[in-house]
């Protein structure tokens, strides 16, 4: 095949997250798929710090092909530069599918690109819902499935929603985690990262905790609520925490700044390369969290995970993985925590084709599509 018959692919993300969920695509295509794809990565920046993306992009071997340096302002003024800009892009490599994946508002504003420009659209992790339209990322997903031509889905849930909701069945695919596929692929590099010492914790025997969600860190109570969490949880165990930027800007707009830093057995740390974060997770007794990720992240590691939310997109983490919900009840997260360490907690297991090969999977619908 030579190179005008080449499918062109064009993949848009915005945050780290995401970027991890299409880590495999160049590799698959250059190895598995000689000369048949042709594909760009475009980073729109929604979340961008140089210093961390630079590291980010170096650690997994992958590189945008275009940035369109998005400023940082509201969700209206990013999702329409996103649009205007990515626009021109589209007009240069003039691809013949965009993919799209999550739920983010680089993810909403690609879409809405794709549809106009009548591009094909396919859209990583469609079908999850939390059926919580407070959270914005609700909204974004369900908005991106209205106008999705090839719905990539992670797990059996995903197939169920969008059925109900009239999606035809032929074009819903069952493919797996992507975001799994770069887990499965690093494994051997995360595992042999050095954090147990520099954070003077040992396999097995501590939490890692990541909170970030606007419902909790966006105010004083909420900041409160898990201040005292932290020093109940701290009298008999350490804690890792690495900060959000928003988490930790809240925490010193509201005057808690002290509060944390005297915590004894509490351990901050600013947010982390993948590796070493994936890292902590693999040693950790369990997860503390309110991401969604990292639901699916502990799932395939099976690692405990306590999700301190009243809902999740991703029930296959609950149904068949290694993750417990949970509003933010303090005694029931102690009743947990204590059931982890008493060996007394569920043994999840891996969700079906969790298993490394979902972007192999995609790759294959997607050449006998076009």
């Amino acid at each position: 095949m030579n190179t005008i018959d080449m499918k062109k692919l064009l993949i848009v993300v915005g945050t780290r997250p995401n970027y991890i969920k299409i880590t495999q695509f160049k590799r698959i295509a250059e190895h598995q798929f000689k000369n048949q794809f042709d594909i760009k990565i475009v980073h729109t920046g929604q979340h961008f710090d140089k210093a961390m993306a630079d590291d980010f992009f170096t650690q997994l071997d992958i590189y945008p092909d275009y940035a369109l340096h998005i400023p940082q302002s509201s969700a209206n003024s990013q999702i329409g530069e996103i649009i205007i800009r990515l626009e021109e892009v589209i007009n240069e490599f003039k691809p013949n599918m965009m993919i799209v994946p999550g739920d983010v508002n680089s993810t909403l504003a690609a879409a809405l690109t794709a549809n106009k420009m009548q591009i094909p659209l396919a859209h990583l992790e469609s079908g999850l819902r939390s059926f919580d339209r407070t959270m914005p990322e609700e909204i974004n997903r369900i908005l991106v499935d209205e106008i999705t031509d090839f719905y990539f889905v992670t797990e059996q849930s995903g197939v169920d929603n969008l059925i109900k909701e009239g999606k035809p069945e032929a074009q819903i695919h069952f493919v797996g985690n992507t975001m799994i596929d770069t887990l499965f692929h690093f494994e051997k590099t995360i595992v042999n990262q050095n954090l147990l010492s520099e954070y003077k914790v040992e396999k097995g025997n501590y939490i890692l905790m990541t909170i970030h969600r606007p419902a909790t860190v966006d105010n004083k109570k909420g900041l409160e609520d898990l201040l005292t969490l932290i020093q109940s949880l701290t009298i008999n165990r350490r804690v890792i925490f690495p900060m959000h930027p928003r988490t930790l800007k809240n925490i010193k707009l509201n005057g808690l700044e002290s509060a944390y830093n005297t915590i004894d057995n509490l351990v901050t740390a600013k947010p982390m390369d993948y590796f070493s974060f994936q890292n902590l997770i693999h040693n950790s007794a369990l997860v503390l969290t309110d991401s969604g990720g990292i639901q699916e992240e502990t799932t395939y590691k099976q690692i405990p995970c306590l999700t301190l939310r009243p809902n999740t997109e991703r029930p296959s983490t609950i149904q068949i993985g290694s993750n417990t919900l949970l509003n933010f009840d303090q005694q029931k997260i102690h009743t947990m925590v204590e059931q982890v360490f008493s060996g007394q907690y569920k043994k999840g297991k891996v969700p079906k084709l969790w298993d490394g090969k979902a972007t192999e999977r995609i790759l294959n619908v997607i050449l006998n599509a076009l």
